[in-house]
């Protein structure tokens, strides 16, 4: 069966969402009839001014420090292949397959944005690359974030020139080996064209895209981990009423009070203790801390989808004045400052999760239930709940040390003629781990809110909240007596995409109503 086709160019507006579906192999992507356009006519701009033999940065100089550098016509192609070459630098682990295509898709549609110069050949030749499932190997380290990417953009560049390594169809060999078995030439690097390939911030922007989807989805898993241990505490619902969110409206804060609220409707173990009339601070602030979480995430989310329809190479070429401009839209600020912020809001979240975890296992602190939530009669030979808190506390102190913003440090490069960088390919790997952490603390929540929810009656659950503890229990069964938690943990994290699913149903039904 063929896959479904995204059209790129000038005249759309790639989503993030839509990197993350080529990246994973759903859609193959085609050059807009305007994108084809807007590429030739750059490019025929930059052949002219070398044909006049105008002095441009990086086209007849060198590059970097060596700006002054004049090149000979003679040696321009010899110029980009050693740019690409030299600057082939990267070290450390591997990116994804899946990283990697998601940067050749960012790379390809800056380039069709119609300002780089580069001939209709190499954005064809990046369709080709990507859906044909060919995947240039790329170290994740050796980026400081300007001018952009520069070596790991390089690495995926080698595998254009049938140089360095690439995987294709799950099997590593030769860039060139890969070419060739399905059935490309490698590519010469014409004039310019391997400056405005590693010249931008498409791998730092590339593999930002899963990892706001990954985001979006874990924040909505958040406001249902709540609401099950709200259940399971039997707290109180006052605070999520809109009325108070209503006095202080920031946009995040009142859907995760509705959220929240709209979880545990017809509930008979919320509010079911008279006598009590506030929680503490982590279910009761729960939407003022999950929604500054999601109103920082509304903020990473349109920095991305701007730096994705961006051409940010250097210099830009402009046809209708018939100029070229130099400027800095390499710099990586914008991805570095903003998934620094991404970074420390998923931090956020998996800190008042554990809090609530510490409150579900603590008995001084949860309302009746039993230590370690340990059935009474096993108390002190099964030790229960007692050391996913543990897990739980390491994996946010670990987020903690994470958090702090990459996007504060400079380090000046190339004699000090780059000499403020952005570092923002750090902040991105750095928000992924982040993430992942996060998504482990999540699961251990829902995990234990479900053992507590036992110790209740369970046939008292709120519509909604009864749907998510039937998806864990289906998968994983009460534990009275130990033992190996990490496995329930695991199988909880896998059940994450299917929770955030029930979730999507339950909202959209909500707002039907």
């Amino acid at each position: 069966m063929a896959k479904k086709i995204i059209e790129i160019g000038p005249d759309k507006h790639l989503l993030f969402q839509q990197v993350n579906d080529v990246s994973y192999g759903l859609y193959d992507v085609k050059l807009s009839a305007k994108a084809k356009e807007k590429v030739k006519k750059s490019r025929a701009t930059i052949e002219k001014m070398i044909a006049d033999k105008k002095v441009v940065y990086g086209v007849t100089t060198g590059f970097g420090n060596f700006k002054d550098k004049i090149i000979s016509a003679d040696d321009v192609e010899e110029l980009q292949k050693n740019l690409i070459r030299s600057h082939s630098a990267g070290v450390g682990e591997l990116l994804s397959n899946e990283q990697v295509r998601a940067a050749i898709l960012v790379r390809l549609n800056s380039l069709i944005q119609g300002y780089s110069g580069v001939r209709i050949e190499l954005v064809e030749f990046l369709c080709k690359l990507i859906n044909l499932g060919i995947t240039p190997v790329v170290p994740s380290q050796g980026s400081v974030g300007s001018s952009g990417d520069l070596a790991p953009l390089s690495h995926i560049a080698l595998v254009l020139m049938g140089e360095g390594m690439a995987f294709y169809k799950d099997k590593l060999m030769t860039g060139k080996d890969a070419l060739a078995k399905a059935g490309l030439k490698p590519l010469t690097f014409a004039a310019k064209e391997g400056l405005a390939f590693n010249n931008g911030t498409s791998v730092m922007t590339g593999i930002a895209a899963p990892i706001l989807v990954r985001s979006k989805k874990i924040i909505e898993l958040a406001d249902i981990a709540c609401a099950l241990t709200l259940e399971a505490v039997c707290g109180v619902s006052a605070a999520f009423d809109e009325r108070i969110h209503k006095l202080r409206p920031h946009p995040g804060q009142i859907v995760a009070a509705k959220n929240i609220l709209s979880f545990v409707s017809k509930s008979r173990l919320v509010g079911s203790f008279p006598n009590r009339i506030q929680d503490s601070y982590s279910l009761r602030c729960s939407p003022q801390v999950h929604g500054a979480i999601r109103d920082a995430y509304s903020y990473v989310e349109s920095v991305l989808e701007i730096e994705i329809n961006s051409a940010t190479d250097n210099p830009l070429i402009f046809p209708d004045q018939k100029e070229v401009l130099s400027g800095g839209n390499f710099h990586g600020e914008p991805i570095a400052i903003s998934f620094d912020t991404l970074g420390i809001a998923l931090s956020e979240l998996a800190n008042i999760s554990e809090r609530r975890i510490a409150k579900l296992v603590d008995s001084s602190t949860s309302n009746g239930l039993p230590a370690f939530l340990v059935p009474i009669k096993n108390a002190g030979l099964h030790s229960g709940f007692m050391i996913p808190q543990y897990t739980a506390a390491s994996l946010v102190s670990e987020n903690k040390v994470l958090a702090h913003p990459a996007s504060v440090d400079s380090i000046p490069t190339s004699a000090n003629q780059e000499d403020h960088v952005s570092m923002g390919t750090i902040a991105v790997r750095k928000s992924l781990k982040i993430l992942e952490n996060t998504e482990y603390v999540i699961a251990i929540e829902i995990l234990a809110a479900c053992q507590a929810i036992d110790f209740r009656n369970q046939d008292h659950l709120g519509v909604y909240t009864k749907k998510i503890y039937k998806i864990v229990r289906e998968q994983i069964p009460f534990m009275a007596k130990d033992r190996q938690i990490s496995l329930d943990i695991e199988k909880t994290k896998s059940l994450l995409p299917r929770i955030f699913s029930e979730i999507e149903k339950i909202k959209a039904n909500r707002n039907r109503k």
